[in-house]
């Protein structure tokens, strides 16, 4: 039998007493705990304030009402947590359909997305997939990224970091997919011609 903080072998895990287990929380939340919430914002809050943080630069100032909206639909629904995964990877995901809302609605703008008949020269899906995800090159990555327009910005990041379709986009902003596919080529050319000036720089 192991004593708090003695050390263990093998694949055996220290369980701290103090610390309240995902489920402990939940039930003690949901009981009204103001400790037990207290807790949960401590626990949580700067993941969700970082994770919102970086899809949302550099409109900064929309980030504390996300991060707000997240954390009261979380408790709105914790009653449904089941407990079969992480507590944190479930409020991220409440994190991630909170920022598709946003995209969806800021996306959803007249002047977002224009039906142009003409497609520019720009890089394709792949290429675009490829620089993002070069570790390398992530952090001036995201440095052309804040300089582009919102609707380009966000476009990029809702196909390319959150995986969404172009079809599940244009579903979600009411556009045709056609559209969708025009912006996002808008934007990875407007991306790349940003991104060789940087370089050239």
């Amino acid at each position: 039998m192991h004593h708090p903080g003695q050390a263990t072998s093998g694949h055996e895990q220290v369980i701290d007493p103090l610390v309240p287990s995902d489920q402990d929380l939940v039930a003690a939340v949901l009981a009204k705990d103001r400790k037990a919430t207290a807790e949960f914002v401590a626990r949580y809050a700067d993941s969700i304030y970082g994770y919102v943080r970086a899809r949302l630069a550099p409109r900064y100032e929309f980030v504390d009402d996300l991060v707000q909206e997240v954390f009261l639909a979380a408790w709105q629904s914790l009653g449904r947590y089941q407990g079969s995964g992480p507590l944190q990877a479930w409020v991220i995901g409440i994190a991630r359909h909170k920022l598709e809302d946003h995209y969806r609605e800021r996306l959803r703008a007249p002047q977002s997305i224009e039906d142009e008949e003409q497609e520019p020269a720009a890089p394709s899906s792949g290429e675009f997939l490829e620089l993002l995800e070069q570790e390398q090159v992530r952090k001036n990555t995201w440095r052309v990224l804040q300089g582009l327009p919102e609707s380009y910005r966000l476009a990029l990041i809702w196909r390319y970091w959150e995986k969404a379709s172009a079809r599940d986009m244009a579903l979600k902003t009411g556009r045709t997919e056609k559209a969708v596919e025009r912006l996002l080529a808008r934007a990875r050319a407007e991306f790349r011609e940003r991104w060789n000036h940087a370089q050239s720089a």
